[in-house]
């Protein structure tokens, strides 16, 4: 018998399987050329050329150049948040501080990926400039948004914060504070150490664990004057009863 004979015929892909491969080949292929010529720069045309696909390939699988960027920028977000959620996971199942962790990831977006930060700045402007994208891109990072909130719900009740801080908030806040350190990061390296998201992030919570603190402190302090209230006014109460009870008659005279 021979070893072709032998051979497991190989499967073949499923029509989703080879749709998913052609999608992931042309985010490659439109990160690489955006990194190289700009967003404004790049050319379906060359995207398309670059992942060895027609340009009908781009158009029938994300319908404009616009939308395969936001795409890139959707799976990019993901990525990084995915990261940080197993960042914080392992750190609290160890009981150890994820901050120097953190910081590390901070530092290896900003400086193995540094085409991308200004890539995001520009097609920002560009859909400030394109109003119909800005909800286009907004529905994009709802997703990687929602991760992040999940994390952020995960760390509160690890701090014990109050119901009324939102994890939705606080998601927001980590993802600006994020990206902004990105790119401060790529304007002036020495200004924005490995550990500065890892510090900014432990200033954060503790300063939400300590208004949390105060508040109920706050909420503890008022009961307690409503309480003294209450006890001053059924004494006051008491004394007036007492003040204005009718006085013994006078004895008769005999």
């Amino acid at each position: 018998m021979s070893l072709d004979a032998d051979a497991t015929p190989q499967r073949r892909p499923t029509r989703a399987e080879a749709k998913a491969r052609t999608r992931q080949l042309l985010l490659d292929a439109a990160a690489r050329t955006y990194a190289r010529k700009g967003f404004a720069g790049a050319s379906v045309e060359e995207i398309a050329e670059a992942a060895g696909f027609s340009i009908g390939a781009v158009y029938s699988n994300f319908g404009s150049k616009e939308r395969l960027f936001v795409e890139l920028l959707r799976e990019r977000a993901s990525e990084h948040v995915s990261r940080a959620t197993r960042i914080v996971a392992d750190a609290q199942a160890g009981a150890d501080d994820p901050a120097p962790a953190l910081g590390r990831l901070l530092a290896h977006v900003a400086d193995d990926d540094p085409d991308f930060a200004p890539l995001q700045a520009e097609f920002w402007l560009y859909a400030v400039r394109n109003p119909q994208l800005m909800e286009t891109l907004a529905e994009q990072l709802r997703g990687p948004r929602a991760e992040m909130e999940s994390l952020m719900s995960t760390t509160l009740e690890h701090i014990g914060a109050r119901e009324s801080v939102s994890a939705e908030a606080v998601a927001t806040i980590t993802m600006a504070l994020f990206q902004g350190l990105v790119r401060q990061r790529r304007i002036d390296p020495a200004s924005v150490p490995d550990e500065l998201l890892g510090q900014a992030m432990q200033w954060l919570f503790t300063g939400i664990a300590a208004s949390t603190g105060t508040a109920d402190t706050a909420d503890s302090a008022a009961t307690d004057d409503t309480a003294a209230a209450d006890d001053t006014t059924a004494t006051d109460h008491t004394s007036a009863t007492d003040d204005t009870a009718p006085a013994d008659p006078p004895e008769e005279k005999r």
